[in-house]
């Protein structure tokens, strides 16, 4: 499968929105404070497609990602896989994407958050090359409650 774009009216977007929603859900009651995608409805996943990028795997859309260009680094957010889907290697995929749409906007460093209590996610990132660079809290709260990881990329990403 290769990654396809969402655009804001892509008729897939709900169903793109509908996969966050359902693989963040075994975050409740595990993280705190809970996890922004209960703030994601389909016009503000519309607003993410128009201002940023969303990519998708299959027909279905079984694996996403949002890709926000930011000052010297893309950040990686709301990565989402099928659990009908997991272990195929979609994860990696679109990590491996993110690696090449970074090297195409001259960003040479990829940048994820997890939340501290996903302890499975922080082995994940680090399998597919990513150091923890910092521990942040949300606001109102005096511990870190995530996780920012980084990845350096040479400057070539194998297409």
């Amino acid at each position: 499968m290769i990654p396809e774009r969402i655009l804001a009216h892509d008729p897939r977007l709900p169903e793109v929105l509908r996969l966050i929603q359902t693989e963040f859900a075994d975050m409740d009651g595990r993280v705190d404070p809970p996890s922004s995608m209960h703030r994601l409805t389909l016009g503000s996943i519309a607003q993410e497609a128009e201002m940023h990028e969303i990519w998708a795997m299959g027909s279905p859309p079984g694996a996403c990602v949002i890709l926000t260009p930011k000052p010297g680094r893309l950040y990686i957010g709301k990565l989402a896989v099928a659990k009908s889907q997991r272990g195929q290697g979609l994860a990696r995929d679109l990590m491996h994407h993110a690696e090449v749409r970074a090297l195409d906007l001259g960003l040479a460093v990829l940048e994820l958050q997890t939340r501290v209590e996903l302890v499975e996610n922080h082995a994940t990132f680090r399998a597919l090359g990513f150091e923890e660079y910092g521990r942040t809290a949300h606001e109102g709260y005096d511990r870190p409650t995530s996780i920012t990881f980084q990845k350096r990329l040479g400057a070539t990403a194998k297409v």
